[in-house]
């Protein structure tokens, strides 16, 4: 029985109320990351160099790494409805203190501790919505309602960050820079507040947890299923391996980000004209945009001609290419072109191995191995912005870098990729 289609699965009267709660929330995350970006890396008193963006980098993606294996076992236990509603209210009451505290200019421990509950509540909110989203749709269209919710999320958050990148030029024509960044946040929190209501249009539990997952879960399960998800991926060295790909993939795509806000900030425009900088950074992720959209789009027709481990290996061989663009010459225009293809290459990988890793793990271990994968993708994104800020310049401008990224991705597609090794069972699905 064949699923639903993209559009199918737009008016599905169920999913369409989830989609909406997802891509708002996301949407509101752009327009909060982009202020965050602004205040850390764009302040006219603040030169940006590689290290605090690194730095930017490790704090968001801390809590997923450290409260990700433990946040299946609270959705668990409790309404996953009710767990959205409460903790959408909860970060909009974290957004309003962190607005305090840039309107202040205060970038202490103060501003890091309260950043980090922002986006350790953003991972309970994301694997509340993935865990409900089994329960609102067949089985048969399970694949492509993840894949339509995670790519779909990704260009909302593009999109709230060019958003947030254009509100935030308007508003330093009649306010400091400090005060600009902090009516972005304050405009983050009033929208998380309006997406906490949105939870309000489920069920108390339409998004479970079922009797039966309810009954087992446990606070001490947490690192016993991280553990349990490890042991079973080494016993399937395809999704092990597809796994650890679209890591390494990540972490590079990193470091050209690292590479594009420097470049925007210090070489592009003149260092004491940083909304110069903000507004490249603007029209770099709308192009970033339309390449996930695209990467997304193609993946299914790739997927259907050449099979999931092939289009695989395209993908990767696609991505180590991308990067070398910029030696061509360091300008706008060049960084635009890597911008649009790294973000084609890179969605189109992670949907094909989403599919690939749902369709080879059974449902028991699913929810483990996706833990496991989480952080295996957020320790790559981690130490790619780390590695490449030991490299970095200040201006940006690192032809070493950029061949250290291509090599990486070269070598994954030579040895982690190659036939013989990916795709052991000899599918070509």
């Amino acid at each position: 029985m064949p699923g639903l289609s993209f559009l199918g699965l737009l008016r599905h009267p169920r999913l369409s109320r989830l989609f909406l709660l997802r891509w708002s929330g996301q949407a509101v995350d752009g327009l909060f990351q982009s202020a965050l970006a602004s205040f850390i890396l764009f302040s006219p008193e603040r030169q940006a160099n590689a290290l605090s963006a690194a730095l930017a980098f490790a704090v968001v993606l801390l809590p997923y790494s450290i409260i990700g294996p433990f946040v299946g076992t609270v959705l668990d236990r409790v309404s996953r409805q009710r767990a959205l509603l409460f903790a959408n209210l909860l970060r909009a009451g974290d957004l309003l203190l962190v607005s305090i505290l840039i309107f202040q200019g205060r970038n202490g421990v103060e501003l890091t501790v309260a950043v980090l509950a922002a986006f350790g509540i953003n991972r309970l909110i994301l694997a509340g919505l993935s865990a409900g989203l089994p329960l609102l749709v067949d089985p048969h269209s399970l694949i492509s309602a993840n894949a339509m919710a995670v790519t779909g999320g990704s260009i909302w958050v593009v999109l709230g960050g060019g958003a947030g990148f254009g509100l935030r030029k308007i508003d330093e024509t009649f306010l400091n820079a400090n005060h600009a960044d902090a009516l972005l946040v304050l405009m983050a929190a009033t929208g998380y507040f309006i997406v906490s209501l949105l939870a309000l249009r489920l069920k108390r539990n339409e998004i479970g947890p079922l009797d039966h997952e309810r009954s087992e879960a446990s606070f001490g399960q947490g690192i016993k299923e991280m553990r349990e998800g490890f042991n079973f991926l080494l016993k399937n060295k395809d999704a092990a391996r597809g796994i650890c790909a679209t890591a390494i993939q990540r972490g590079g795509l990193t470091s050209l980000v690292l590479v594009a806000l420097l470049l925007e900030r210090n070489t592009f425009h003149p260092t004491n004209d940083p909304s110069s900088g903000l507004s490249g950074v603007a029209v770099a992720l709308s192009i970033a945009g339309v390449g996930i959209m695209c990467g997304a789009l193609v993946a299914p027709i790739g997927v259907d001609r050449y099979g999931r481990y092939q289009w695989i290996r395209f993908m990767m061989a696609g991505s180590s290419l991308s990067p070398l663009v910029l030696l061509l010459a360091v300008a706008p225009v060049t960084l635009y072109i890597a911008a649009f293809l790294t973000s084609f290459f890179g969605q189109s990988l992670k949907v094909t191995n989403d599919a690939l890793v749902q369709a080879r793990i059974n449902d028991y271990y699913r929810g483990r191995v996706f833990a496991v994968y989480d952080v295996l993708v957020n320790a790559a994104i981690v130490t790619g912005a780390v590695l490449a800020a030991l490299i970095l310049p200040v201006s940006g401008e690192s032809a070493l870098v950029i061949l250290l990224i291509s090599a990486a991705f070269l070598l994954t597609f030579a040895t982690l990729l190659r036939p013989s090794r990916f795709n052991s069972a000899g599918s070509t699905n």
